[in-house]
Formats: structure tokens, C-alpha cells, sequence
């Protein structure tokens, strides 16, 4: 394919690299004179290992060239990367001044461009930046997004000193975009790469370079803070994170990593709040171990503003246990939402077949008995009292007779907490705590190789 790549950095000489290597003809484009006559005297425009030796290599192969004519290089190719830099303003937002320029010069020449073009941004980009530059397109040529040209997310996870690598080896590939045609294309260049290629909405692509990377700086600031908690001990913290490391299943793995209400339970609140009590009887600062129950706070402050909207009516309880399958009470985060509705007058009804007062015993009923020792009378029996009765319906557990509970109730309000996995009826008002109905319904929107 002949490709054309927008910023000659160091996104833009891997990519412009290791594409020509895999068999492209790739020319780079870029304001600097200075790199494209690196480029064309076959050098690489960065340090970084490998990257001379195939720059070097894919010029000699007549594969790579550079120039400061956009003009020729989009008519002559029909794929263009954007790799130009997105700096940070003063104010923490993005500088796209340099991305809104090779916007303008894309709708300058595409207008008088027959055929399909592709434009792949790489550059790290807020959520809504495809759609934007797009627009620009269109106003400035006539032509329609998606149809006669498509702006697609393909975000890059190159980490110095080993991008090179990275590029062959990647954890994923993703591309979003709307358009099936686009995708297509943009996954031809990905398809000898030995990883999951994923195609998904646009925004969710643009969005994933913030997450990943603050997650990483989230990683660092953690290990940092027990670090210090072990040193004030004696104990070796890299011998703790090791062993930390080695569990597969909860602590590196994909559980927990669902959006949804707030966390609870019997372990997670008291050990975190030992873990902070026994930093702060070390006198250390450990602002990221401390913030986590104020983001659980919020959490719940959330799904009590979604219902003060609702004061007024009926609220029907979908489980109270803090999870499915269970009739632990011991912070419960449903619960904990029930008492404090129930403080602010609400009329509330629970249905959890899991949870039957008369057979509590030990620590489970001590906890019932002081936080919500009226439990008896707002539990019923049968989940179609429960819904005649309810004006506003919320799923506080996954238990799978809720699927088709719902499944069956119209003219409601639902707030659902944890997405449960439903078709809910469209004469119902659906409010997912991080997620729209759509989303609910379809909780995989991804197209996978």
C-alpha cells in the first residue's frame, strides 16, 4: 500500500520504519527540512534501537522517502497517518494546533482527490478529535465523512528504548472507527502482527492512550507508597510486589476492572482502612492508599443524586446483598444506599431471595440489627410484588432471575448498578451508573480478528 505519515518524530520514524520493512511503500511528511533530509539520506530522525540499521535499510530498497509537500503526498498515497505532536498547554490541555493544521491542508487536497482516503491518527488525542478534524474535512471539500473519506483512531503503545520491538510485538491493536471499508483497510497493515486486532467505536480508541498511561503512573504511585510502607517496617517491598505479582487470577487480571457501584463487603473496607491506619501511624503520606474510599464515596453519592430525581415515587430494591449469590450484609453498598434513602423519607421496598431475616444469624444479623434493623418489613417475597409496586427499579446484584424480571416490566425507571446483561423494554427509562441502554444491551461492541 502506498502510505504517507504526517510528523517524522518518534512515532512517525517507527511507523514510517517498520511498515516500509513490512513491505510498503511509505513516504514521510513533515515541516522540518532537516529530518526529511535524514530520512532521504537514509538516517533515522531519533534515537532508538534498531531504527537506523531499517531506515538505512528500506531507503536502500527505494522503500522510504520524505518531503514538505503535503500536497503530492496525499494524492499519492491512499492511507495517511497523523503522527504530529499533541504538547500540553499550561492550562493541562492538549496543544492540537499542529493536528488542526494537517487537518486544514487534508481539506485543502482532498477536494480536488478522486477515491477513498484514510486518515489514521496515532497521536494521543482527546475523545471527539476524529469527529472534529472530520468536520473540518468536510466543510472544506463538500464531501461526506465515511463515505468519500474516513478519520479513524489507531492510537500507538511504543515505549522508548523499545519501540522498534513494541511495534512487532504489540499487546493489542486497536483501531476505532464507524466505517467497515476504513477498518478494512487500516487492518491490512496490522494483520502479520501476532496480536488481537480490535476494532471499536471511535471514541473508545481515542480514549484508551489516557487510560492505559494513567493506569501505568496509577501502578507506580501504588508500588511507590507500599514501598515506603515496607521500608518503615523492615520488610523488603520488591519481595512483596513480587508475590503480589504472582497472582494471576485477582490481583493481575481483568476482575474488578468492571465500571459499576461502589465496592463492599467484609475484607475490602477494613483492610484498606488498616492499611491507611497503619501508614499513618508511620507518619507517611500515602495520598493514592488514601484516596480510594473517598472514590467509593462518590460512587455512591452518584446513584443517591440519580435517585433524589425520584424522591417522590416508589423504589424497588433488586438485591441488597453486597453481591450476587450471597446473603452477606457486612458493607454492603446496597444497603448502605438503602439507609440512606430511607433517611431522606423515601418509600423503599427489597426483593433478594438470598435474604431471609428469620434465618440471620452471628455477625450478619448483629450488622442488620444495627444499621437497618427494620429490614423485615421492607423485604417481600416475590420479585412481582416488588415491580407492581415499584415506580423506580434498582439492580443493586448480578443475579441472573433479574434478566428476566426486567425482561418482563414496562413504564418503569431501571438504575441499573451493574449491568446487568438485558433487553429492557423502550418504554422503560433506562439509567446505567456509567453506561447508557445501548450499552447495556450490548456490552460487546468490538469486532475482534
Amino acid at each position: 500500500m502506498n502510505i504517507s505519515i504526517f510528523g517524522l518524530g518518534y512515532v512517525g520514524c517507527v511507523s514510517l520504519g517498520c511498515l516500509a520493512q513490512n513491505g510498503h511503500q511509505v513516504v514521510g511528511v513533515d515541516v522540518n527540512k532537516t529530518k526529511v533530509g535524514q530520512i532521504n539520506e537514509g538516517r533515522a530522525t531519533i534515537v532508538e534501537k534498531d531504527i537506523d540499521a531499517i531506515i538505512a535499510t528500506q531507503h536502500l530498497l527505494g522503500r522510504i522517502r520524505a518531503t514538505t509537500d503535503f500536497r503530492e503526498a496525499i494524492l499519492n498515497t491512499d492511507l495517511s497517518i497523523i503522527a504530529v505532536g499533541t504538547p500540553t498547554t499550561a492550562q493541562g490541555h492538549l496543544n492540537l494546533a499542529y493536528i488542526l493544521k494537517v487537518a486544514e491542508h487534508f481539506g485543502d487536497v482532498l477536494r480536488e482527490k478522486d477515491g477513498f482516503h484514510v486518515i489514521a491518527l496515532r497521536s494521543t488525542v482527546m475523545p471527539g478529535t476524529c469527529n472534529k478534524i472530520a468536520a473540518m474535512i468536510e466543510d472544506r471539500t463538500g464531501k461526506t465523512h465515511n463515505v468519500d473519506f474516513a478519520v479513524v483512531s489507531n492510537p500507538e503503545f511504543l515505549r522508548e528504548g523499545t519501540a522498534v520491538y513494541d511495534y512487532y510485538h504489540p499487546p493489542l491493536t486497536l483501531i476505532g472507527t464507524e466505517s467497515d471499508r476504513a477498518g478494512a483497510i487500516v487492518k491490512s497493515l496490522y494483520e502479520e502482527l501476532p496480536a488481537e486486532l480490535i476494532v471499536a467505536e471511535t471514541k473508545t480508541a481515542e480514549i484508551m492512550k489516557y487510560v492505559n498511561n494513567t493506569y501505568h503512573a496509577l501502578k507506580i504511585s501504588f508500588a511507590n507508597e507500599v514501598g515506603n510502607i515496607c521500608s518503615s517496617l523492615g520488610i523488603d517491598s520488591h519481595e512483596v510486589m513480587n508475590i503480589f505479582c504472582k497472582d494471576k487470577q485477582l490481583n493481575i487480571s481483568s476482575y474488578y476492572f468492571k465500571p459499576g457501584f461502589a465496592y463492599g463487603g467484609s475484607c475490602l473496607p477494613k483492610d484498606l482502612k488498616g492499611l491507611q491506619t497503619l501508614a499513618h501511624d508511620l507518619y507517611l503520606q500515602v495520598p493514592v492508599i488514601n484516596s480510594i474510599h473517598r472514590t467509593n464515596e462518590i460512587q455512591m453519592q452518584r446513584a443517591i443524586a440519580i435517585l433524589m430525581r425520584h424522591s417522590h415515587r416508589n423504589i424497588g430494591f433488586l438485591g441488597i446483598g453486597f453481591k450476587a449469590g450471597t446473603d452477606d450484609l457486612r458493607n454492603s453498598p446496597a444497603v448502605e444506599l438503602a439507609e440512606t434513602l430511607l433517611g431522606k423519607g423515601f418509600s423503599l421496598k427489597i426483593y433478594d431471595r438470598n435474604v431471609h431475616t428469620s434465618k440471620l444469624t452471628g455477625t450478619n444479623k448483629e450488622y442488620i440489627d444495627q444499621h437497618i434493623p427494620h429490614l423485615s418489613r421492607l423485604l417481600v417475597q416475590d420479585a412481582s410484588e416488588l415491580v407492581a409496586w415499584s415506580d423506580v427499579l434498582v439492580v443493586c446484584t448480578k443475579e441472573a432471575e433479574f434478566i428476566h424480571v426486567l425482561g418482563n416490566v414496562t413504564d418503569k425507571v431501571i438504575l441499573d448498578l451493574v449491568r446487568i446483561a438485558t433487553d429492557v423494554d423502550t418504554r422503560n427509562q433506562y439509567i446505567g451508573i456509567n453506561w447508557s441502554q445501548e450499552a447495556a444491551e450490548s456490552p460487546a461492541q468490538l469486532t475482534f480478528r
